[in-house]
């Protein structure tokens, strides 16, 4: 794992500092942003940002599951879960 991390704050920094944008415009636009992708998301549709990124709902199918203490049966219920994917462009900047 990687030892840094860039976290909200400083993300919205550096996209201030690159755009000449006020942090608190960016701030607004990250968080439109990914407001718009929960909600998208949330509703079932895909979000793709070519060759970035791309968020897509997935469902889990209810299943039986064990206890790790107790070792008994016990059933677990159907969810729904947020995959995401890393597109080329992204994968390319890592190599």
């Amino acid at each position: 794992m990687a030892d840094k991390s860039l976290n909200k704050s400083e993300l919205v920094a550096e996209l201030a500092k690159k755009t000449g944008e006020t942090q608190a415009t960016v701030a607004s636009v990250v968080d439109a942003f990914f407001a718009v992708v929960a909600d998208t998301v949330a509703a079932g549709t895909k979000v793709t940002i070519p060759g970035w990124v791309s968020f897509e709902q997935t469902s889990r199918a209810a299943r039986t599951g064990r206890n790790p203490a107790t070792g008994e049966p016990l059933q677990i219920a159907a969810s729904k879960s947020v995959k995401v994917s890393a597109g080329s462009k992204l994968k390319a900047a890592v190599k």
